[in-house]
């Protein structure tokens, strides 16, 4: 495998495993759940200070709701099924369902819409093993679902709101540039022309006044809508599909969604349904390869490793570790019994950005040399030492 791909230096790197004991289906290792937790911190803080309201719904569900919702016709067949006889269930490929069930539950006012929900819907899909790809195509896997119920006025904004978000996002991580496509109805979808035709545009306009140029991809929309596409570019040239946000006018319908319109009578919501990683493990995929394994301070799963010179600094490089830990820095203590030459190369194998080599002479003096990636190093006290390393997390 190329020295880039994200399986070899997944390996390399001690993040995660796949074996035939569970196809398509990641083993996590504690580095490299560190960089999952990271993503989902960042995105559930991003999605709660957007108005978003976090839940969790079943994993296992039963047939006759993915009939009802159409998804049975559309994804049945890569579906895993549980059981059979009176009530078959399966594991849910998508989480759109079930924010249904949520939002039917209590009488709602036009007055409350928009209503946001936001989950890590873990998903599964009975992928041909012939596509099983690493992370980047699994047959378990995390999305950062979100859904949004609102009114046709609430379009406009809440697609901006979303780009906006999504381009915010991108750039943190590493990509400043993405490229953006309509995709219009495919051949196999439910509603009307007439319905299509409004829904395609309105997604369109409310793209366009986003100020984001796009392209049409024709027959690629979801079987309940169109859909925005963002592809971001990597280090390398390549791109890589991620976020989409959807316009959807067939699901809410079809499992009763309802809520009180300004004239007393019933009205059935709108509903888009987006993501802005997609799977959370493709992503992180994505990010390795990017950086080549070398992440930035904030993403790495260690971020300092604390480097004892001698067994006499122990205590002190312990009394270190925790002062850091206690700033929420991610460290690691590289002692024991082998050569500091050795714990060096193990940190810098690790690509572990910042190392914090006390010795003697820091312990007398209670501080802390920082040595970067570059060579670079600096002696400083315990306050400017996480002040400046906080600064970066």
């Amino acid at each position: 495998m190329d020295e880039v791909d994200h399986r070899s230096l997944g390996s390399r790197l001690d993040l995660w495993h796949l074996q035939e004991d569970a196809p398509g289906m990641v083993f996590w290792h504690p580095r490299g759940y560190a960089i999952y937790r990271v993503l989902e911190d960042y995105i559930r803080t991003r999605m709660r200070r957007l108005g978003y309201a976090e839940v969790r719904s079943p994993q296992l569900i039963p047939r006759d709701l993915w009939i009802r919702s159409g998804h049975w016709d559309k994804f049945g067949e890569n579906m895993f099924v549980v059981g059979s006889g009176e009530r078959p269930m399966a594991l849910k490929p998508m989480s759109c369902p079930c924010h249904v069930q949520i939002f039917n539950k209590g009488l709602r006012s036009w007055r409350d819409l928009p209503i946001r929900y936001s989950e890590f819907g873990a998903c599964h899909r009975d992928e041909p093993s012939g596509a099983l790809h690493g992370l980047m195509r699994t047959r378990a896997f995390e999305q950062d679902d979100a859904h949004v119920f609102c009114r046709e006025e609430d379009i406009q904004r809440e697609v901006a709101r979303f780009i906006d978000c999504l381009s915010e996002v991108y750039t943190d991580f590493g990509f400043p540039e993405f490229d953006m496509a309509l995709s219009t109805r495919p051949a196999l979808r439910a509603g009307s022309e007439d319905l299509w035709d409004w829904a395609e545009k309105t997604l369109g306009d409310a793209a366009t006044c986003s100020g984001v140029s796009f392209s049409i991809q024709p027959g690629e929309g979801a079987f309940y809508g169109p859909k925005l596409e963002f592809a971001l570019r990597d280090r390398l040239g390549r791109s890589w599909q991620c976020g989409t946000i959807q316009l959807d006018c067939v699901l809410p319908a079809r499992l009763a969604a309802s809520y009180i319109a300004p004239d007393g009578r019933r009205a059935v919501p709108l509903m888009l349904h987006h993501v802005v990683f997609g799977s959370l493990g493709r992503f992180v995929a994505i990010l390795i390869e990017h950086h080549g394994g070398v992440l930035p301070f904030w993403l790495s799963p260690e971020q300092v490793a604390i480097t004892p010179i001698s067994q006499e600094q122990a205590d002190y490089a312990t009394e270190v570790m925790n002062m850091l830990d206690a700033c929420g820095l991610r460290v690691i203590a590289y002692g024991g019994s082998e050569t500091l030459s050795r714990r060096i190369v193990a940190a810098r194998e690790a690509e572990v950005p910042v190392m914090a080599i006390v010795g003697r002479r820091e312990q007398e003096d209670r501080t802390i040399t920082l040595r970067e990636r570059d060579g670079a190093q600096a002696t400083l006290s315990w306050a400017d030492a996480s002040a400046a390393l906080s600064s970066r997390h």
